[in-house]
């Protein structure tokens, strides 16, 4: 059996592990948030994090100052009743044919008592300039190891797992379904968003990722019964 470490996970090595089929960019069910309404808190908030992004050259700062100033207040505010946005999350998932372990720069999960139970959301923050690889194949094993450890909670199948990329302040969002999960080789299928720049589209964002939330959520009942 093959150990696959995230960070170094290529897109030809999940081609390998499972049947992937990628639908590519498009307006989708999940991205069409305009009936998602932020409370004047929200507004006030995202409104401060888009001041600390406006003036500033985004694509030259480091990516630890990027993700304290623009990503990670983000993913707090999308936090409601158990869920909760953490970084640096330990991932470790076995797949009857391979495994898979990491850390996620952050998620939103399901958090009990003081522990993140299931994430449903991986963040990878890219890295850029000659250090930058392709975020896509460690995002795919983030999304598989998220779906299976959601599986081993409930033994649903497929499980809906979402991720994102982020490159300095641009967002890209992703719907994954991860299906015949205990099998020798899974079949998952990928959709994604257009690019969201945090800087001029900040609410956008954020409705994304509440309407994420909400879709959860609304698994929960089933989850804790």
């Amino acid at each position: 059996m093959e150990t696959f470490k995230l960070s170094n996970l290529s897109l030809a090595d999940v081609r390998r592990c499972v049947n992937l089929q990628e639908r590519g960019v498009g307006n989708y069910e999940w991205t069409n948030v305009d009936a998602i309404e932020l409370s004047n808190r929200d507004r006030l908030q995202v409104e401060e994090i888009q001041s600390r992004l406006l003036n500033y050259q985004t694509h030259l700062m480091n990516e630890a100052t990027i993700w304290a100033r623009g990503i990670y207040p983000l993913l707090l505010l999308a936090e409601r009743d158990s869920i909760q946005a953490w970084a640096e999350v330990s991932l470790s998932a076995k797949y009857p044919q391979f495994i898979l372990e990491g850390i996620a720069d952050g998620i939103l999960g399901n958090c009990v008592s003081g522990t993140v139970e299931t994430p449903f959301l991986v963040v990878v923050e890219a890295k850029k300039g000659f250090e930058s690889q392709n975020p896509i194949g460690q995002m795919y094993g983030q999304l598989l190891a998220s779906a299976r450890l959601n599986w081993e909670k409930d033994n649903q199948s497929p499980q809906e797992m979402f991720g994102c990329y982020t490159i300095a302040d641009v967002w890209t969002f992703a719907r994954s379904r991860v299906d015949e999960i205990d099998s020798d080789r899974p079949t998952m299928t990928v959709e994604f968003s257009r690019e969201f720049v945090e800087k001029l589209e900040v609410d956008r964002i954020l409705k994304i990722l509440k309407g994420i939330v909400s879709r959860y959520l609304d698994r929960l009942p089933h989850l804790n019964g």
